[in-house]
């Protein structure tokens, strides 16, 4: 998660003070800096003095109300990402929300992780945005080929942002694929930094996060009447990341009639607004990401054939964190310096013991899942020295898994009979990777991936 290295500032706003202490107490535990204030009116008065890092307030107060107070908020900073809680969420309020600049809305009564969930992908967007702010400051002072881009050495990583630098320059249409966590925006992110466009803004949006009629509001706009809820004529994404980049995260999520439009997008280079009848041309580079094996999809026939090819004119595969466990020191040790210095210590380091245990863990969350434990070890660790207590008990209570079953099954399947002779080699070879895929003849990176599918890792 990418908001990692320091504890988000929260503001609560309600104006029901048992409301209030009971988020407080939720959110604490959760790991959060909270604050609170009873009423829109005391919001008011606390966003210029605090300058929270999310916003989270209901709708309905008296004298001031959570949009008003949405208003104020994005007055004082524009990236703030502001939640708004509701008795009676319908879809036209959820618009309305959106068109005030909401990052989300949630209905009341709600379960406890659904909220965090939201919460933690706010953390995360405002963590990007502050990142980004400061990443631009810093390219403006260095040669945009050299400096501090995405980290790593591994050969497999260094060749993606090879090919990533190449294409910078030009206008092509960028397809990033790999699992969750491996750094898809990031990559994204240093591509648009690389290129011509970087002075313009660098714009995104997760196609799997909105409903079909919002997500095509967002990506295209709307106009005034078009829809119950629509007040105002609302500029789509396309149309605001003119001059810079637009990044399409899990493109693979969206329906086959968001994919009709989005395919005119990229054959026209212009957008239609929900309900206008006339095209708005568009100048954007635009680039796309999925967790999703797309082939497959189209062979499922949930995504058209004829957008994958528009999309996918330069292809870039991330691999996952297993297969370059060699830069696990490398993101670990920057991870570790950001966030002594964002929170003003001395930086910390890992013990040989903890260092051994992040090597031999497969990482399933990737990058994410790393920075994320390393945020609470760094935060669990009052000393200069990171022991393996304060990394997460998935990491450091793995189960063991015999190489070979004593007892084969009766019907064994070749998924069966290939894993337990895999097993055999890695055992004879004493678990040397590299020797092992020498003995069964297949590159090391397929016999990651295997291990990985078998749910092992030797």
């Amino acid at each position: 998660m990418t908001d990692a290295v320091r504890r988000p500032t929260i503001l609560v706003v309600d104006d029901e003070s048992g409301i209030l202490q009971t988020l407080e107490i939720l959110l604490r535990a959760e790991g959060f800096e909270v604050h609170t204030a009873q009423g829109g009116k005391a919001a008011l008065e606390r966003i210029p003095q605090l300058t929270p890092d999310i916003i989270l307030s209901d709708v309905r107060m008296p004298q001031v109300s959570g949009v008003e107070v949405l208003a104020a908020a994005r007055e004082h900073d524009a990236e703030v990402p502001v939640i708004l809680m509701t008795a009676q969420a319908t879809l036209q309020t959820a618009m309305q929300a959106v068109n005030a600049g909401a990052f989300y809305y949630i209905q009341k009564p709600f379960r406890n992780d659904e909220l965090l969930a939201i919460l933690r992908r706010a953390a995360e967007h405002r963590a990007l945005r502050l990142e980004n702010r400061s990443l631009k400051k810093e390219i403006k002072r260095r040669d945009r080929r050299g400096g501090s881009g995405p980290i790593g050495a591994h050969r497999a990583w260094l060749d993606v942002l090879s090919l990533a630098e190449a294409v910078a320059h030009t206008e092509s249409t960028v397809l990033i694929t790999g699992e969750s966590g491996t750094g898809k925006e990031v990559v994204a992110r240093y591509i648009h930094d690389l290129s011509p466009r970087a002075d313009h803004t660098f714009q995104s949006i997760n196609c799997g996060a909105l409903p079909e009629g919002l997500l095509e509001s967002e990506l295209f706009g709307h106009v005034k009447g078009s829809f119950t809820g629509a007040s105002r004529d609302k500029e789509g994404l396309f149309t605001a990341a003119a001059g810079g980049t637009f990044f399409l995260d899990e493109i693979g999520e969206t329906t086959p009639a968001t994919q009709v439009k989005l395919l005119r997008v990229l054959q026209q280079r212009e957008v239609i607004p929900v309900g206008a009848t006339e095209a708005q041309p568009i100048d954007t580079r635009i680039i796309a990401a999925t967790n999703r094996d797309l082939e497959e999809e189209i062979k499922r026939g949930t995504f058209r054939r004829d957008l994958f090819y528009r999309l996918n004119v330069i292809a870039l595969h991330l691999p996952p964190l297993r297969e370059r466990r060699e830069d696990i020191p490398l993101l670990a040790e920057s991870f570790l310096q950001r966030g002594a210095s964002q929170r003003g210590e001395d930086p910390k380091r890992l013990s040989d013991e903890a260092a051994a245990i992040l090597l031999n863990y497969s990482w399933p969350g990737n990058v994410r899942e790393l920075e994320n434990a390393l945020e609470r070890a760094l935060i669990l660790t009052l000393g200069p020295v990171i022991a393996p207590s304060a990394l997460p008990e998935r990491i450091t209570e793995r189960r063991s898994e015999p190489l070979v079953a004593e007892r084969a099954a009766a019907n064994p399947t070749l998924d069966v009979v290939e894993k337990a002779y895999i097993m055999w080699v890695l055992q004879s070879e004493q678990g040397n990777k590299t020797r092992a895929a020498e003995v069964l003849g297949i590159d090391p990176s397929t016999l990651h991936r295997k291990l990985a599918r078998y749910g092992v890792d030797a």
